[in-house]
């Protein structure tokens, strides 16, 4: 079995804590890899290195900087296929989600390219009486982002090229469920041009969240994930003197109008609804058909093209829509939601709940589900599924 390991200065190190977390191949069930969990003496090592790294990289001019970044693209491009088959492999979306994923992070590298623009100053001439005034763009220092599984290459990007263009050094905790496209990113950041020390990956959970949180040297915070823990982070961090950035969970809605037409609709619900199994924070988990006769269209092209949805593992390749979810706990949880549906008076008018993939039966498969006359008193209204789950809510009039 494989053993992962953290990156921190340059060289894969091997966790010192004695814990790890399994990373499974979400398609098979099994356990793949062991990650290390890291304790606050190796968050500490990480911080340290970062810290004595970072004066000289924030020295270095903005335009060298972003020469790096687009060295970085260049191997983002060159590693497309190894990357995305990895993200598949621990995270289970198929193929082309998960080349998307690495794209969507890549064209925010590209943005970066344009820091030097970015970062100048302003200079007022004469603001006052004999006074002159002028801004500056400068560093933090070492900053840091907290990164959640269901976009293990877009999300890092999202956070560490901003910070580490503006001349920052940053420590990645990434998802200890997917965390190799995190480490295969820093090698690649360093084959770029990064010195080492500037971009540290340091896998764990609450512990070295909690060593982040608490730690004197980290500036600033960036995190995706759960509200509960978004709530925290950023009060945990802002009583800290942090800068803090939280992106909690969503229940994002669709409303479908009498005039729309209604075959782009529901195509338009498929990829949004049931894509990367429902696991987005973007993911449009309520469709709501304005009237009666609204609804009654909408569902009548939904229902055919929902009971089609393939769903498979990442190697069928462009045979499948869909893959399994990224662990049991998050399987059993949204067939729990699901149960809550039925029982709390929703009518589920596709029902996945048998669904069963031949051969890879202790897989996290999900079947898909679609619910009408849906209220907004049910749990799967009210509470984020994060799975291939379209809930339909009716609304009479548009008001």
């Amino acid at each position: 079995m494989q053993e992962l390991t953290h990156y921190i200065n340059g060289a894969h190190v091997k966790g010192t804590s004695g814990r790890f977390a399994d990373v499974y191949n979400p398609a098979t069930g099994e356990v793949q890899a062991k990650v290390p969990l890291a304790n606050g003496a190796e968050l500490d090592q990480a911080v340290a290195h970062a810290a004595a790294a970072q004066p000289a990289w924030a020295a270095v001019n903005p335009q060298r900087r972003a020469r790096v970044l687009m060295k970085f693209v260049d191997l983002l491009n060159r590693d497309m296929d190894k990357l995305a088959e990895a993200l598949s492999r621990e995270h289970g979306k198929t193929l082309p989600d998960a080349k998307g994923d690495v794209i969507r992070g890549l064209e925010v590298v590209e943005y970066c390219i344009g820091a030097p623009q970015l970062l100048k100053g302003e200079f007022t001439d004469s603001a006052g009486p004999g006074i002159d005034m002028y801004s500056m763009r400068q560093a933090l220092g070492v900053t840091a982002g907290i990164t959640p599984f269901n976009f293990p290459a877009m999300i890092p990007m999202w956070m560490f090229a901003p910070a580490i263009a503006c001349g920052n050094a940053f420590i990645l905790k990434p998802s200890e469920r997917d965390p190799s496209v995190p480490l295969m990113l820093a090698e690649l950041l360093e084959e770029a041009g990064l010195p080492k020390g500037i971009l540290q990956v340091v896998n764990g959970d609450k512990e070295a969240v909690d060593a982040i949180l608490h730690h004197d040297v980290v500036q600033s915070i960036g995190f995706v994930g759960s509200t509960p823990i978004a709530e925290y982070i950023y009060a945990t961090g802002c009583a800290n003197g942090k800068r803090v950035q939280c992106f909690g969970g969503a229940k994002n809605h669709m409303i479908i109008m009498p005039d729309a037409d209604m075959d782009q609709a529901a195509d338009a619900l498929m990829g949004a609804g049931y894509g990367a199994a429902g696991e987005r924070c973007m993911a449009i988990s309520v469709a709501v058909p304005v009237g009666e006769d609204t609804a009654d269209r909408l569902m009548e092209k939904l229902i055919p093209r929902v009971e089609a949805l393939k769903v498979g593992p990442y190697t069928a390749g462009n045979d499948v829509d869909y893959g399994p979810v990224v662990t049991a706990a998050a399987k059993t949880n949204i067939e729990r939601l699901v149960q809550t549906g039925i029982d709390q008076g929703a009518k589920l008018v596709v029902d996945g709940r048998d669904f069963n993939l031949q051969g890879y039966e202790d897989g996290f498969f999900v079947g898909a589900h679609l619910f009408d006359n849906v209220t907004k008193d049910m749990d799967i209204y009210k509470y984020e599924i994060f799975g291939p789950v379209l809930s339909t809510v009716r609304a009479e009039t548009y008001e």
